[in-house]
């Protein structure tokens, strides 16, 4: 179990196994910013892709000196971006200043994009004062309203992700706002087939259990009160959530509500793609990267 970035920060020193990471819309400050900590920490080194003549302007600012490789505009960017990936010469992709639907066109290329047959979707990690651990939310920015087979994908792809970080058999919770089976809250039904297929080792190791409602998942005093027990009650690492709405909301909150920093990747592809919100800041951007290290490491 990860209790905060700092953890996450030490165990990606520990590879001592700098990757290249790929900026999309290099005219992006905080990227930048980002990338520049992450170089100085032996993290990750970088090729920024956008308007070489704005991103030159915003290095000299920085004081660093990263390869630019000039794009007419955002799709003109992605595409070389992810070219980099796909060739090999890089091996994590990063939005910058570009919008997402832009750069998973590229990367959804059938001749040189990053498909794997996989899946995309989308993980959340959160640092929030008020819990002993580092969160882990998916799906709150890929699959709008997400089937139970995609649920059961989404499901896959962050366990398999969370086994790169170290997590042995996360505790996944099926998030909903009751933790009672209600044929009349499709959530909570397919919640517990979920929880079936895991009993029946379907889905990748991990202990699986819901539906839970959100208080009785992250914490052990609510969960005892409402006398929902278990491996995950109280103790969840991993919150699936219903849909991109309650995702996105609940990844937000954790930021502008509870003061936290919130890292976040799409899942899926066949190199880690770092994608988070244009306003987050330099902090969320290098917790990203470091994620994303660790994430493309075998």
């Amino acid at each position: 179990m990860l209790r905060d970035f700092k953890e996450l920060y030490n165990k990606v020193h520990a590879l001592k196994e700098a990757k290249r990471v790929v900026l999309v819309g290099a005219e992006d400050v905080e990227g930048i910013k980002a990338l520049k900590r992450a170089k100085e920490e032996g993290i990750a080194d970088a090729i920024l892709v956008g308007n070489k003549e704005r991103t030159m302007e915003v290095q000299k600012e920085l004081g660093t000196d990263f390869p630019v490789i000039d794009a007419k505009n955002p799709v003109e960017a992605s595409e070389k971006g992810v070219k980099l990936i796909s060739s090999g010469e890089a091996d994590i992709l990063m939005k910058g200043l570009v919008k997402t639907a832009n750069l998973l066109k590229a990367v959804l290329n059938k001749e040189w994009g990053l498909r794997s047959g996989k899946l995309l979707s989308h993980i959340a990690v959160l640092d929030v004062p008020a819990v002993d651990r580092l969160i882990f939310v998916s799906d709150g920015g890929m699959v709008i309203k997400p089937d139970i087979q995609q649920k059961a994908a989404i499901i896959e792809n962050a366990v398999k992700f969370m086994h790169k970080l170290g997590y042995e058999k996360p505790r996944v919770a099926l998030i909903a706002a009751v933790e009672v089976i209600n044929p009349d809250m499709p959530e909570t039904m397919d919640a517990a087939i979920l929880a079936k297929m895991a009993d029946r080792k379907q889905l990748p190791l991990c202990y699986l259990d819901g539906p839970l409602g959100i208080d009785n998942a992250l914490n052990e005093h609510a969960a005892n009160i409402k006398k929902v027990s278990g491996e995950v009650a109280g103790k969840a690492d991993l919150l699936i959530v219903p849909d991109i709405h309650s995702g996105n909301f609940l990844g937000k909150s954790a930021v502008y509500l509870a003061g936290g920093t919130i890292a976040g990747l799409i899942l899926g592809a066949s190199a880690p793609i770092v994608i988070v919100s244009r306003a987050d800041a330099e902090s969320s951007k290098l917790a990203s990267i470091a994620l994303a290290v660790l994430g493309s490491t075998n």
